[in-house]
């Protein structure tokens, strides 16, 4: 099938380790266990090499043949800026999640699964098209890859459990790379468990979906599945209309993926934790300057605030932290678009903060909450307005292709160290609506991705709390595991 073997640019980057139909023998390989259980602390995925093997690939088309006057699909200004990077996600559902659970076999939901996207991609047809060149998408039907497989384990023994070493969750994605994701739009791998739960990996490419974009696709196509046409929404794909593409030759952007090795852990937050850390980074004066943080400005605060102090201990040179928090551009324009505007519709908020030794990190902690506000207010209608008309918001971004484009840099950043870190949130999305028919999921993850501090919150399932997705370098990671007050606030 030449659309599966394109996916992500080349074959390797397919889960197409093993041959199609060759199913493994399912066994557990454990690692040794130290011989004093009370000093093993330890989980399944750390004991468990989850094997997974893919049984089937296909090529998902649209169920009705895309027209003519639809075959192209210019990329706008905010697509065109956003690097080629995928987005991950992955729904977890259990065989009996549902009563009348009897006839929900496997084999139908497959079915389902297949018949029900080919007809939601008739809305959404973009993403069984192909990218060209960054430019734009040809809407050719050449199908969204769609993969089956099977793993050698319970859900049970992946879902949820604390501490563990998240890159096995990659396995559940139907690309092996997520910093490339080629010219292929959308790839999906279904993953039976040997209970007979299921998992559902989806590989978004970031040239055409953010954050509410995705949310907005799946939770049609869950809708589409159980036959619930009235929830099924009709996206609007004017993206290029309101954000017009541009010459970007003369700009280089970066694209935050490191050679380092990054290490991806979940962290969870309770209610109670996050009502605490509310409470210490509220500020507090007149009607005017007093703050009550949201949930993730508090929690984007004390975790930017512990991984700062860890950093801190060891730097002897003035460090300055870029931070950026991921917005949401259509309840910012005039007149606001609605959620049904598919693309990147998002822009970060950027401000910058320093760990001064000498004042103490609770104090510092207001200060990034009061930044973070400001940096977020500024992006409103008048400063959207400017970013539709102007190239003024990219003049850092001017690359290294083009000598005219640089600029000499200051003397005093030459002296300092700059340390990117960057918040997005999912905690306001539909994840846990995701019902293809046999129930809600009862758990939805990202996935291990090479972006360097990087920091994604995700709803959990009770809706209350938040997991946090951090991805450092193993250095980093360890040093913020052994923070104690970091600790104190885990779940």
């Amino acid at each position: 099938m030449d659309g599966v073997v394109s996916l992500l640019g080349s074959s390797s980057n397919l889960r197409n380790s093993q041959s199609v139909g060759q199913a493994q023998p399912h066994h557990f390989m454990l690692a040794n266990i130290v011989e004093h259980y009370d000093t093993a602390i330890v989980d399944c995925l750390e004991l468990i090499n989850m094997e997974v093997v893919v049984i089937s690939r296909n090529t998902i088309k649209p169920s009705t043949p895309t027209p003519p006057y639809l075959s192209h699909f210019q990329l706008s200004f905010l697509d065109q800026i956003v690097n080629r990077n995928i987005v991950p996600l992955i729904f977890y559902y259990p065989l009996g999640i549902v009563e009348d659970d009897s006839k929900a076999t496997n084999l139908t939901r497959s079915d389902q699964l297949k018949k029900s996207l080919a007809d939601v991609l008739n809305k959404f047809y973009p993403l069984a098209g192909r990218l060209k060149e960054d430019l734009y998408i040809d809407c050719n039907d050449e199908g969204v890859i769609y993969l089956e497989a099977q793993a050698n384990c319970q859900l049970s023994e992946i879902v949820g459990q604390p501490n563990n070493h998240h890159a096995e969750l990659n396995k559940l994605l139907p690309c092996d790379r997520l910093d490339d994701a080629g010219d292929v739009l959308l790839a999906i791998q279904v993953t039976i468990f040997d209970c007979g739960g299921m998992a559902i990996g989806m590989c978004f490419s970031h040239k055409i979906t953010d954050g509410l974009s995705t949310s907005t696709f799946v939770n049609s196509w869950a809708a589409s599945a159980r036959g619930d046409h009235s929830n099924i929404v009709c996206p609007r794909f004017d993206s290029a209309t309101h954000f017009p593409p541009r010459d970007m030759s003369c700009y280089q952007m970066g694209t935050g993926i490191t050679e380092e090795k990054i290490v991806a852990k979940r962290f969870v937050f309770s209610a109670s934790s996050i009502s605490d850390l509310k409470t210490k980074y509220a500020v507090s004066g007149s009607m005017e300057h007093a703050i009550q943080p949201t949930r993730v400005e508090a929690l984007s605060t004390f975790i930017w605030s512990r991984f700062a102090v860890t950093m801190s201990e060891e730097e002897a040179s003035p460090t300055t932290y870029v931070v950026t928090q991921g917005v949401n551009l259509r309840t910012r324009m005039n007149p606001p678009l609605p959620e049904s505007c598919f693309g990147n519709f998002s822009w970060v908020a950027i401000f910058t903060s320093s760990m001064d030794k000498t004042v103490e990190v609770e104090e510092e902690g207001y200060g990034f909450v009061t930044k973070m506000r400001e940096a977020i207010k500024k992006i409103d209608s008048d400063y959207v307005k400017k970013l539709q008309e102007g190239d003024t918001h990219l003049n850092s971004s001017k690359g290294k292709g083009d000598k005219s484009c640089e600029e000499p840099p200051k003397e005093a950043m030459r002296k300092m160290k700059i340390v990117p870190s960057n918040f997005s949130s999912f905690c306001k999305f539909k994840l846990y609506e995701v019902d293809f028919g046999w129930g809600r999921p009862i758990w939805v993850s990202t996935a291990t991705v090479p972006l360097k501090n990087q920091m994604v919150f995700m709803p959990t399932r009770s809706g209350d709390g938040i997991e946090v997705w951090i991805n450092l370098t193993e250095v980093d990671m360890a040093k913020l595991e052994a923070d104690g007050e970091f600790a104190k606030f885990v779940s």
